[in-house]
């Protein structure tokens, strides 16, 4: 008879899912954020468009974690400015520009990052308490 295969700690993989997921949360924020100023690459086109993160939850080990599922664009309006020397001017002379607002885009990179920092400790917390379980085996 084999020795059975301890399971892993459902605990550490559906934290280290949502690490995964908020790592890719951060990146579309930062690629939002850098793209908030970006016109049209012709007259009377469309600029960049904000794109936002869905998540969607997956079984690992019994538990229920996280992974990006996909990343849509935010069908939201763009914002008009009237710039009738912008090359990207249509023919009334106003730019159409991302519908980013930098201010709500931090905002989410804040609260990502805590996420993230988050589940760095159930990992870290997970860690110290099969150690302490691992110490325990030992006496």
């Amino acid at each position: 008879m084999t020795d059975p295969v301890p399971p892993r700690n459902s605990a550490m993989a559906v934290a280290a899912s949502a690490l995964k997921a908020q790592q890719s949360r951060m990146r579309v924020i930062a690629e939002n954020i850098a793209n908030a100023q970006s016109t049209a690459d012709v007259a009377g086109g469309q600029p960049y468009r904000r794109q936002i993160p869905v998540f969607q939850a997956r079984e690992i080990d019994g538990a229920t974690g996280v992974t990006l599922a996909e990343v849509r664009p935010d069908m939201g309006n763009f914002r008009s400015e009237y710039d009738p020397s912008h090359p990207a001017a249509n023919a009334e002379g106003y730019v159409l520009r991302p519908n980013v607002d930098t201010l709500v885009e931090a905002m989410d990179m804040r609260e990502a990052q805590r996420a993230y920092e988050a589940n760095l400790n159930v990992i870290e917390t997970a860690r110290s308490m099969d150690s302490r379980t691992l110490d325990i085996l030992k006496k």
